[in-house]
């Protein structure tokens, strides 16, 4: 029997495609319990690698023959080991390479529309981490919404569709990962913009993302047009993108809606929350396709892999939007959150340029699950 490898892109398209995979996750308990690999047709068995240091024929029989098998630990090598111990043992195997690091950072671009003129919209979809970026297109030019760090990934993107990157943005200065917006400003030389209520404490220029901004690409073929949308920070903005998309960054998911804690000042936000949710949101078109910035779970990925969904089935299924009691609603969006994303403190300060990390650095920071939803 042969070790093969698993690239996270392998793995991401059998998620995508909604294939089966079993997944032997050879971290410790609390670790995988914390986070794993998620897919809707995967099964799963966790045994610390430290366990099978004596051999893996007491597992066998758990293992399945006729399923793929994916040996995953966490940067590789403990996975190669168990992996050639079960080929020794007459099964195939896989691991996966990098590990959950190279899952945590892998972003697959998935067009979500075309636009008029010829435009298009392509959301890269970070499956490890739950982040959801957003690329628009038009004659020639690119705006991005809510980079992640992995600049390479956009600019190679961009060029690969022959376009330059002219503006990027970020709906709020998030605290789950590490922008990579103005990064890819200083390569590309396009303008970046954030939230000035939200930016404060940066120690870098930017152009102020304000309500009602609006924003051209590609000789002013496509419309950005900012909507003010505080709750999950002060400065959280949506975009309307071609009159037919909603992104509402951290303020509103498919499954949930936005946590107002990560700086602090839950008690002071949760008002603005409920304004956003209950009243901005309330006098938009339902027809909207609502395009969020992270996703919760596996389920609300769509049969294509994007995350989206009408802005009024929204309004009819999601719960955080239906909580008539205000009191209730407070209670709700700042009593018994979720743990706060890990070293959140430290991104913040990162994407203030506070704070310079080694790239080693920021992928300690970053691992783990998104924790931006309420619930």
């Amino acid at each position: 029997m042969t070790v093969n490898k698993f690239t996270a892109a392998q793995v991401a398209k059998k998620v995508i495609s909604n294939e089966d995979l079993f997944i032997l996750d050879v971290r410790n308990a609390d670790a995988y319990a914390d986070w794993k690999i998620e897919g809707q047709k995967f099964n799963y068995l966790n045994i610390p690698y430290f366990e099978l240091l004596d051999g893996v024929e007491e597992i066998l029989p758990q293992i399945p023959t006729d399923k793929d098998i994916l040996v995953v630990c966490a940067k590789e090598g403990s996975s190669i080991m168990i992996a050639e111990m079960l080929s020794d043992a007459g099964r195939d195997a896989s691991y996966l390479v990098g590990g959950m690091k190279s899952w945590s950072e892998y972003l697959v671009p998935i067009k979500v529309s075309d636009l008029e003129n010829g435009g298009e919209l392509y959301q890269f979809v970070r499956l490890g981490k739950g982040c959801l970026s957003y690329m628009i297109i038009s004659n020639g030019e690119a705006a991005i919404i809510d980079a992640t760090r992995a600049v390479d990934v956009f600019t190679n993107f961009a060029e690969s569709k022959n376009v330059k990157i002219t503006n990027i943005f970020d709906t709020h200065l998030h605290a789950d990962h590490i922008s990579g917006g103005r990064h890819i400003a200083a390569t590309t030389g396009a303008t970046y913009y954030l939230p000035p209520k939200d930016a404060e404490e940066v120690v870098f220029d930017y152009a102020p993302l304000l309500d009602n901004t609006e924003v051209k690409i590609g000789n002013t073929t496509i419309s950005i047009q900012a909507l003010y949308s505080p709750g999950h920070t002060i400065g959280s903005t949506s975009f309307i993108i071609d009159n037919k998309f909603l992104l509402t960054g951290d303020i509103l998911f498919i499954d949930s809606i936005g946590r107002p804690d990560l700086a602090g000042l839950a008690d002071d936000w949760v008002g603005d929350l409920r304004e956003t949710l209950y009243t901005r949101y309330r006098e938009l078109s339902n027809e909207l396709i609502v395009l969020p910035a992270h996703f919760m779970i596996i389920e609300e990925l769509n049969e294509d892999g994007t995350v989206a969904k009408r802005l009024g089935d929204l309004f009819a299924e999601n719960h955080g939007l239906n909580i008539e009691d205000e009191a209730e609603f407070r209670s709700i969006v700042t009593d018994n959150l979720p743990p706060q994303p890990n070293a959140y403190q430290e991104i913040r300060q990162v994407n203030m340029g506070k704070i310079t990390p080694s790239a080693d650095e920021q992928t300690e920071m970053e691992i783990g699950p998104n924790r931006c939803a309420v619930r």
